[in-house]
């Protein structure tokens, strides 16, 4: 069944790329619902989800964590930090289908696609550190 494109999708779709800080629903939610107080939270929770759907946005899985939304919607992998929950962008090429194939091949598995995760100190909660406070690689403390 063919999607409609409504005033509201459009307004929700418009709010994401303004964000474009990898909001969480609810996040998303507060930002539309402050200059449009019609719009209900089920109606951007439904819309994200379509548009995600649908490849035009993308959703970033966190571990332990709410999905986030990404404006951008082609293959790329992201940081989240372990203190103040910021997600970023990581634009490396990414890994690709030689892990997918590798997958499929150890597991038996049909590998739809992958997602990757990394954990750091965003430049920010670093600045609030002490610098004694960074560890070496792989080390969070």
């Amino acid at each position: 069944m063919p999607t409609r494109n409504t005033v509201q999708r459009a307004i929700i779709a418009d709010e994401l790329a303004c964000l474009a800080n990898h909001p969480t629903a609810d996040e998303v939610y507060e930002s539309v619902h402050e200059e449009h107080p019609t719009i209900s939270r089920a109606t951007v929770y439904r819309t994200l989800n379509r548009l995600s759907d649908e490849g035009k946005i993308g959703r970033v899985r966190i571990n332990n964590g709410a999905d986030r939304f990404d404006h951008r919607s082609f293959p790329h992998y992201h940081v989240r930090c372990v203190r103040c929950g910021r997600v970023d962008d990581v634009m490396i090429d990414p890994i690709g289908e030689d892990v997918n194939e590798a997958a499929a091949k150890v597991s038996g598995y049909r590998i739809c696609g992958h997602s990757l995760q990394f954990d750091g100190i965003c430049p920010a909660c670093q600045q609030e550190s002490a610098p004694t406070d960074r560890g070496p690689l792989g080390t969070c403390a």
